[in-house]
């Protein structure tokens, strides 16, 4: 059943309300009601958005561009609207600067391997920052080593800040991409990607930003950024999994070969050659994730219909709060910014003499869901010294009676390995 919400003016958030859009939260372990604070891996997905794919599947069924029936037409106008609306809601000027991928890490590559192979070469400069995710670290790790290009890292300072300082530095007129994280799944760091993009334009380079954490939890507008790139996936913002989107300027996508090839992304096609479609379709060849983009429109009504302002503000406040909790404690280390605008919603931290994936498990006894390992950011858990982290990771659902059973069970796991 879905259910709607009459939210506006409502601040803070009406919890309570939303939380039954989640039927998934009801669930229960061992008598324990399940505390799920993962949200930085994969959101919960409301029953708006399971009805909007469930409603595709049962009416408009087909694949998109290649059938004169109606149903062939009807789900082409969906798929089409997707496009338009995820334009919409980051601040992109329309659907052919819109490229539904698999998630954020192929849209890292599809821009790795399209631009990157081709128009990298000895002498040019990658500049990434240290708190990168594997899904851009490894990609620009190893097209660099293809093409004979570097790889530099942005410091980052002692309280989990990108050294700005450090930045203007390293970017220098041989910088050809920076690549940079706008928020860390490990640190919460919110960085400035506009100064970074202009950073990177001043020197005639590129800028892409991963996304991922971002557009998910707080209003992002990509051409406020002046990102020249930017990506990010459905499921870490209510949606599906299954569809990311790399966005472009336009002119750029436009001068991009396309890396992969097949049906829906050819103009004409004979022996000897082939010319490719028009922005977007030439970079989505083979059947696209139809359903996906469908769930993926209807998670974006349903934030905007929350307010996405109202959203960062209920990240924020819960991540906070759970700091502040946190590092009431001694043996407790909590990494990143102090709680702020330079903070999104999430805490990772460690008990001391406890390794973080034991923390986890005891935590699972609690029905308490966290995260724990590297986050898919070696490298700066080799920076911070140490193997691995926990992490808790909020969203709109999340309470501050929530965070207090995290604590709870850590207190737990205390006394466990006392």
């Amino acid at each position: 059943m879905s259910h709607q919400h009459q939210r506006e003016g409502a601040d803070p958030l009406d919890v309570a309300s939303l939380r039954e859009d989640y039927p998934i939260l009801e669930r229960e372990f061992d008598g324990s009601r399940l505390v799920y604070l993962d949200n930085a891996a994969t959101t919960q997905t409301p029953d708006q958005v399971v009805d909007a794919m469930s409603d595709y599947y049962r009416e408009s069924n087909a694949n998109v561009h290649r059938g004169i029936h109606h149903l062939s037409q009807e789900a082409s106008i969906l798929y089409e609207e997707a496009h338009d609306r995820v334009a919409e809601f980051i601040g992109g000027e329309g659907r052919e600067e819109i490229i539904f991928t698999k998630n954020t890490t192929e849209s890292e590559n599809l821009l790795a391997y399209a631009w990157g192979l081709t128009e990298l070469s000895p002498g040019d400069e990658v500049v990434l920052t240290e708190m990168e995710h594997h899904a851009s670290l490894v990609t620009w790790q190893q097209i660099a080593r293809r093409t004979g290009a570097d790889v530099k890292y942005i410091q980052i300072t002692d309280d989990g800040c990108l050294d700005m300082d450090h930045a203007r530095d390293l970017v220098t007129d041989d910088t050809a991409i920076v690549s940079a994280v706008h928020v860390s799944n490990t640190l919460g760091t919110v960085n400035p990607v506009s100064e970074l993009a202009d950073l990177a334009h001043d020197h005639g380079a590129y800028a892409f930003i991963d996304g991922a954490q971002a557009v998910p939890t707080r209003p992002v507008d990509v051409q406020a950024i002046d990102a020249d790139f930017y990506a990010f996936s459905g499921h870490k913002m209510a949606g599906p999994t299954g569809i990311g989107v790399l966005y472009g300027k336009k002119h750029l996508l436009e001068d991009l070969e396309p890396y992969l090839y097949g049906g829906g992304m050819i103009e004409k096609v004979t022996f000897e050659d082939s010319t490719w479609a028009d922005l977007p379709w030439k970079f989505e060849p083979g059947t696209p994730p139809i359903a996906e983009a469908v769930g993926l429109e209807a998670a974006i009504d349903y934030l905007e219909d929350i307010g996405m302002d109202r959203v960062r503000a209920h990240e924020e406040e819960l991540a906070g709060y759970a700091y502040d909790r946190l590092s009431e404690f001694d043996d407790i280390e909590v990494y990143g910014p102090e709680p702020g605008p330079d903070r999104g919603g999430l805490v990772s931290f460690n008990l001391e003499s406890v390794h973080a994936h034991d923390l986890a498990s005891i935590m699972n006894d609690h029905a308490v869901a966290i995260r724990a390992g590297d986050h898919c950011t070696q490298p700066l858990h080799d920076k911070l010294g140490v193997a691995a982290s926990a992490r808790a990771s909020f969203y709109v659902y999340n309470t501050h009676e929530e965070v207090d059973a995290l604590v709870e069970a850590i207190g737990g796991a205390r006394e466990l390995f006392a």
